[in-house]
């Protein structure tokens, strides 16, 4: 019996070993076609000791540059909105570090090194100001960041349901903590090629975005995850930085809000229930009211939409860029 225990065991552990080695090879070949299946848009622009990927088209001023939220979209969060706002200036996205096509950093991705990052890519790639910053979710602490040190060459902000520096501890009231473990797991298993074999079902096609754009953000995320984790580990000390600078003086500005109900998936998922998903809403739009406070010259709008409003509604994002184009426009004249 002892014999036959062994036996079982050594399989079982040859198994186990068959099942690694074939799953790193799969992921290894998956990563050596990526750059093949799914080029990056735009140009891989060298910023001294590794490149960021920037996509820029259109023509015009001011040049509009979107930032994503803290996710492994990268340029493709912009995806149904950017060719609207290219029809009519220049138009700029791209990837942070360690995402989709860009190379990660060694040091902390907190606010200040993002928006580093951001300022050399673009004078690497002779893009200028006036700059028009478009922020979602954590998107926006990073362009006010950006706005914060290099504030001569921004003319005016949209923040797409951004995150504000003191949502944590107000949220925390109501909210239990995140729970990043399976990420981690995730994360720290992505060249097993388990994350590529759930990306799948993991990683939903968002409304008004292609099936080449999932597919691609799909074929990444076993190498985005673990920045876009690290992002999340600094997100205190970007808050913080953040927090420094909440005044815009008269660049106008245009706040939209995400004001639909929570779903019930959405409430399971933050391990709420329907009463303390209203709360977590009246203290977001406490929280966006302020940021709409920023500005002498601002306009704020509650929107019938989840978290990301640039896919479920790009028209009402598309709208507000256009508006803060055309009041910096306007002032040049003035």
């Amino acid at each position: 019996m002892k014999r036959w225990i062994i036996r079982i065991a050594l399989a079982a552990l040859a198994l186990i070993i068959l099942v690694t080695a074939s799953g790193s090879t799969y992921e290894a070949y998956e990563r050596h076609l990526n750059r093949k299946r799914f080029p990056p848009p735009g140009e891989l622009v060298d910023i001294g000791d590794r490149k960021i990927q920037l996509y820029c088209i259109g023509t015009g001023s001011p040049t509009v540059v979107f930032e994503s939220g803290l996710d492994i979209s990268g340029a493709l969060s912009w995806s149904a909105v950017m060719p609207s706002v290219s029809a009519k200036t220049r138009a700029c996205s791209y990837s942070r570090a360690g995402i989709m096509w860009s190379d990660s950093s060694n040091g902390s991705p907190n606010a200040k090194a993002v928006a580093e990052d951001l300022h050399l890519a673009l004078n690497t790639a002779n893009e200028h100001g006036p700059f028009v910053l478009v922020g979602q979710s954590l998107g926006g602490p990073y362009i006010m960041t950006y706005t914060k040190y290099y504030g001569a060459d921004v003319a005016g902000l949209v923040f797409v349901d951004a995150s504000h520096p003191d949502q944590v501890k107000e949220l925390q009231k109501v909210m239990p903590p995140s729970d990043t473990k399976l990420a981690e797991i995730g994360a720290a298993l992505s060249w097993s090629g388990l994350v590529r074999a759930l990306a799948p079902g993991l990683i939903p096609q968002a409304p008004n975005q292609s099936l080449d754009d999932i597919q691609a953000i799909r074929a990444y995320a076993p190498t985005s995850l673990g920045p876009m984790l690290r992002e999340n580990n600094a997100l205190n000390e970007t808050l913080a930085e953040a927090g420094t600078f909440r005044q815009l003086g008269r660049r106008p500005l245009y706040v939209l809000t995400a004001m639909a109900p929570f779903s019930a998936a959405a409430l399971q998922s933050m391990k709420i229930t329907s009463a303390q998903g209203e709360q977590v809403r009246a203290i977001w739009k406490r929280l966006q009211d302020d940021e709409a406070s920023w500005s002498s010259n601002s306009r704020h709008e509650y929107v019938d939409s989840d978290h990301d409003i640039q896919f479920e509604r790009p028209d009402v994002v598309i709208h507000a860029v256009d508006s803060v184009i055309d009041s910096v426009r306007t002032s040049r004249h003035d």
